[in-house]
Parts: C-alpha cells; sequence; structure tokens
C-alpha cells in the first residue's frame, strides 16, 4: 500500500477527514498546512519524516523502526 491508501485508510479507521488533519497539522506543526498543499505532499510522497511522526500522534499511532 502506498502513502496515500495507508493516511486514507488511517483516517477512515479513525472517522476523520484529511481537512481536520490538515488543521491539526498546522496547530502542532506551528505553521499553516492548507488541505491542498497536504494532499500534494501525500500524493508526491514528500513528507517528511517529522510530518509523518505528527501525523501518527495526531491519529493516535506510533511510528517505530524495529530491528528486522
Amino acid at each position: 500500500m502506498n502513502i496515500k491508501g495507508k493516511i486514507k485508510s488511517l483516517l477512515a479507521m479513525k472517522n476523520t477527514t484529511l481537512t481536520s488533519l490538515a488543521a491539526q497539522l498546522s496547530i502542532k506543526a506551528g505553521k499553516k498546512y492548507s488541505l491542498e498543499s497536504l494532499i500534494g505532499k501525500i500524493k508526491r510522497e514528500t513528507l517528511s519524516l517529522k510530518e509523518a511522526y505528527m501525523i501518527a500522534e495526531i491519529l493516535g499511532y506510533r511510528l517505530e523502526f524495529i530491528d528486522l
């Protein structure tokens, strides 16, 4: 599953929207994330690791790196 599909799936499981995610990300990051800019980052797969951590936290998840 690509990043777009994964984020959409997580949003659906949490019953929230990209609009809400963009608003919460703006608050958490202290900078403006419009719906359009967030969609663009997701489509281009250009989210930073910091943004991925923030998105996970907003949605109630934790990102981990696990030894294989």
